[in-house]
């Protein structure tokens, strides 16, 4: 059965860095653009990053833009979001999953979402 596993969270001082991965298992996805989506307590899930199936098209958040980096390893079948100079409103579960009708950051198009990994930037 085809699932993401997302890893990498923790917990980090405001402006400092971590990077998430999200490995997916049981099938390819590299024919897909993949995105990480973010959810804090008490609030709705947002949209974070875009990569296209290549690489070659990337989309983010106006609230990440300049600090996140999210990039992709076909060959390993795995998403990355390299997070930097990260501050306190940054923190919360983040989840990866499959572009599967062109969302491009619009939720409902979105399938195999992972089980989250928890990012908590402390002042």
């Amino acid at each position: 059965q085809a699932q993401l596993v997302e890893s990498g969270g923790g917990s980090v001082q405001a402006g400092g860095s971590l990077r998430l991965s999200c490995a997916a298992s049981g099938r390819t996805f590299s024919s897909y653009a993949m995105g990480w989506f973010r959810q804090a307590p008490g609030q709705e899930r947002e949209f974070v990053a875009q990569i296209s199936w290549n690489g070659g098209t990337t989309y983010y958040a106006d609230s990440v833009k300049g600090r996140f980096t999210i990039s992709r390893d076909n060959a390993k079948n795995t998403v990355y979001l390299q997070m930097n100079s990260l501050k306190p409103e940054d923190t919360a579960v983040y989840y990866c999953a499959v572009d599967i009708g062109g969302g491009w950051g619009n939720e409902i198009m979105y399938d195999y979402w992972g089980q989250g990994t928890q990012v908590t930037a402390s002042s």
